[in-house]
């Protein structure tokens, strides 16, 4: 059995989950009272409670028999981040521009989805591995290119080839939605029909895998 599963956990139930990025530091307070901080993290881990997003008994049942399907955490899924899921801004549509993710040399013909976290004169970029099926728009130089005729575009990985290598010193850019690869994080579902009706939802950790 492949451990990764292309399919995503029902958008329905993730919309109300809570959860987002987490990054490990190491603190080292010096004897001065100066610290020395270090990550041994290139990449942020995204962490969600799975349980948030039941409103209904029908919902806890969908949940179990993903959970089922996944065998617990042996299988890692697709999940939908409601608060951060496309290469736009929130309130925008995705663009063909949206994002830079290279510049031609015209050798390399393989480019990596990524998407850049900005604030001041300091970023992050995010190496996207799970673009969602239908929405990866790619662009050269501000000319929107044809997927199935100018380059494909792998959704397990994050690839975009193209047919011709761009040429050098040609800003190839993409606009996409995306899903962040999970696993649930136990092994073991607790809930009942009484504690639900009581407003008692079940805790369902769920956790990034690198892919």
């Amino acid at each position: 059995m492949v451990n990764f599963h292309e399919v995503r956990f029902p958008a329905s139930l993730s919309f109300g989950s809570v959860g987002g990025p987490e990054r490990r530091t190491d603190v080292v307070t010096l004897a001065n009272g100066f610290e020395e901080r270090n990550s041994p993290w290139a990449h942020s881990r995204r962490r969600y409670d799975a349980g948030l997003g039941m409103r209904s008994l029908d919902d806890v049942e969908t949940l179990i028999a993903f959970f089922e399907a996944r065998r617990g955490q042996l299988c890692g899924f697709r999940w939908k981040d409601w608060s951060d899921f496309k290469s736009s801004s929130a309130s925008a549509e995705v663009s063909h521009d949206d994002q830079v993710i290279g510049v031609g040399d015209g050798v390399l013909r393989t480019f990596r989805l990524t998407k850049l976290y900005r604030s001041g004169e300091f970023s992050y970029e995010r190496p996207i591995k799970k673009p969602v099926r239908g929405s990866v728009r790619v662009g050269i130089e501000q000319d929107e290119q044809r997927e199935g005729v100018d380059y494909e575009i792998d959704e397990t990985s994050g690839l975009v080839s193209f047919v011709v290598a761009p040429a050098a010193e040609t800003q190839i850019t993409a606009g996409f939605e995306f899903d962040v690869p999970v696993r649930f994080d136990t092994d073991r579902i607790q809930t009942s029909v009484a504690s639900f009706q009581a407003g008692d939802v079940p805790n369902v950790p769920v956790v990034e895998v690198r892919v």
